[in-house]
């Protein structure tokens, strides 16, 4: 089974210029312009935390046609006022039909994707659910040589650490080892008010912050 790998970090939002936003007050600089996905009716923009890995701010395109199945990310739930918010990660692995053959939970059905000359497979649920409320991950397997992170512009960002919280954390344990990624994260009992979800340590030209 092919060892896994953090990809991407994803903060969903009712608008790109709201996710920006967010981008902007938490890690004090702008995200670029990604592109559109016209098979699921939405866009993005994008920015670098490392030599393959970055963070994403994913919203409904407003005039793009609405998609014959729900758009991914739970985005179709998002009420116009939501606050954006970092709602989920993304795995790489280089045989996805492996990964989630032994995946513990299942992620969704496996989808080809594009974004301009981008290719992609990628887990997606029917419903377009984030599988466990965004701690468990999307898998990816990049039809590609190079990691889209390269060719993103370089702020001096990386991410340091994403730990994960959940009121199940043996479970979530073994999705993370059933994938290989056992020793990237950090696993928590969410208790109290906090529910589940996640958080990413960002180190940024201005010291440590977080989303």
């Amino acid at each position: 089974m092919p060892r896994c790998h953090i990809d991407h970090i994803a903060i969903t939002a009712p608008t790109l210029e709201a996710g920006a936003e967010l981008v902007r007050l938490a890690l004090g600089v702008e995200p670029q312009a990604g592109g559109a996905h016209a098979r699921m009716g939405t866009h993005n923009l994008l920015l670098r935390l490392g030599d393959a890995v970055y963070l994403e701010v994913i919203a409904p395109a407003p005039r793009a046609p609405l998609p014959s199945r729900p758009r991914w990310f739970a985005l179709d739930t998002l009420a116009a006022d939501a606050a954006p918010a970092l709602a989920t990660w993304i795995a790489r692995t280089t045989d996805i039909q492996a990964s989630v053959a032994a995946c513990s939970e299942p992620l969704g059905n496996i989808e080809a994707m594009s974004r301009g000359a981008l290719n992609w497979l990628i887990t997606i649920p029917d419903d377009g659910a984030l599988p466990l409320n965004g701690v468990a991950p999307a898998l990816i397997e990049w039809q590609a040589e190079a990691h889209p992170a390269a060719r993103l512009q370089d702020h001096g960002l990386s991410l340091i650490k994403l730990e994960l919280f959940h009121p199940e954390p043996e479970r979530i344990a073994r999705l993370l080892l059933s994938l290989g990624l056992d020793s990237q994260l950090t696993v928590h009992l969410s208790t109290g008010e906090r529910g589940a979800g996640l958080v990413a340590h960002i180190d940024t030209p201005q010291g440590p912050r977080q989303l």
